[in-house]
């Protein structure tokens, strides 16, 4: 698939099944990391839907921008009188609040059928207030009463200072995707908070069957950094035990660390504790394996879904891997096997002379960045377009 909205026709692999499709097999939800505005008018996503077993769908900026600085399909807002009245940040918001309910909308018979578990479209909070836990909270509340959908969630990073914002918002009520994920640490603290808000709930006699959230755990951003900083180490390695070392981890790293958290998952949400909550209709929050695009061509271009497929997650995939994965991808339940070794990487990192902790660190600053700049730049496309003030 093409960063366009047009969308190919499934192609079957060897066994004549689709692959995306026995994703759901294994229990898990393929949803597709793309938004734009053609993609819901035309009927491609309804296709997506019924062909392939799309579960829901998440946007990030730089996908907005680029649809909207390369496109018509906003000109009806861009150009309107209404819009000459606006800032940038409100013809943003206008245009993708409405991208978000129409795709609620297409998704809602998915949401109904899995009995509120899919059929989710995320949004996001701006970036640019990742380290600013009242802004992010107020933000949260106004896009969720604008969306007013019950299978929208408000996109949340998941940084310590925003942690207490995501369990309020969580205990008010709101479906929240948990983004910016890359150490195991900062999703336990995520899945913390989700308890403690579902059983202040509960202690409260509120609801807590209809909250949905999942935690964005990030996968080849780490391999693309561990494997810089491991190559940095062979040049000056002259051992032959560290080089061997350092090679067994190349291209390791980011799986290790997500089968590990996986392992986290399973225990958190299989105590005691849990299942008094399950007891009244709780559903458990869902790791989602984000960035899943093959950075680097050395390595399979289907990689970061085949090697972590298990029950009870979501993968949110690329139009290009989307594609891929349709046309070549293999399916096993490979998520939870060779977790030992999974283990043995993460200590070997260490043993390497590399801290898992650094390079976590890094990405989530890095990212952090990443997103706020994207963001910026998606409100200057805006404007530009729009003939407003950014």
């Amino acid at each position: 698939m093409t960063t366009s909205a047009r969308i190919t026709e499934p192609e079957l692999s060897e066994s004549g099944k689709n692959p995306l499709k026995g994703l759901l097999d294994f229990g898990q939800s393929p949803w597709m990391d793309y938004i734009r505005r053609d993609l819901l008018t035309g009927g491609e996503l309804k296709k997506l839907i019924h062909n392939d077993g799309l579960r829901g769908m998440t946007s990030n900026p730089s996908i907005f921008a680029k649809a909207i600085s390369t496109s018509k399909d906003y000109s009806d807002i861009l150009e309107s009188a209404d819009a000459k009245q606006m800032n940038a940040t409100q013809v943003y918001e206008k245009i993708a609040v409405r991208d978000v309910q129409d795709a609620a909308d297409i998704f809602r018979p998915v949401y109904d059928e899995s009995r509120q578990r899919d059929g989710y479209v995320s949004l996001e909070v701006s970036p640019t207030l990742a380290l600013e836990m009242q802004k992010t909270l107020d933000e949260a509340r106004r896009l969720w009463k604008m969306v007013n959908r019950p299978n929208v969630m408000i996109k949340v990073p998941g940084t310590k200072e925003c942690l207490p914002a995501i369990r309020q918002l969580l205990e008010e009520g709101i479906n929240i995707n948990i983004t910016l994920l890359f150490a195991q640490s900062a999703y336990e603290a995520v899945a913390e908070a989700y308890i403690a808000a579902l059983e202040a709930r509960a202690a409260k006699g509120q609801d807590i069957a209809h909250i949905a959230s999942v935690a964005s755990f990030f996968v080849s951003r780490i391999d693309t950094l561990a494997d810089s900083l491991i190559d940095e180490k062979l040049k000056a390695a002259s051992d032959p035990r560290q080089k061997e070392l350092l090679n067994s981890l190349k291209g390791k790293v980011a799986i290790a660390n997500a089968k590990v958290t996986y392992k986290k998952y399973q225990e958190l949400f299989g105590g005691p504790r849990w299942k008094a909550l399950a007891a009244k209709g709780a559903q458990t929050q869902r790791l989602l394996w984000a960035s899943t695009s093959t950075k680097n061509k050395a390595y399979r271009d289907v990689i970061y879904v085949e090697e972590l497929i298990g029950a009870d997650t979501v993968d949110t995939i690329p139009p290009a891997t989307f594609d891929a994965f349709r046309d070549h991808g293999k399916l096993r339940p490979s998520l939870t096997e060779n977790v030992d070794q999974a283990v043995k990487t993460m200590s070997d990192l260490e043993k390497a002379g590399l801290s898992m902790k650094d390079i976590t660190d890094k990405l989530l600053v890095d990212g952090i960045k990443l997103f706020a700049d994207a963001f910026t730049e998606l409100l200057e496309a805006t404007g530009k377009s729009a003939g407003v003030r950014a």
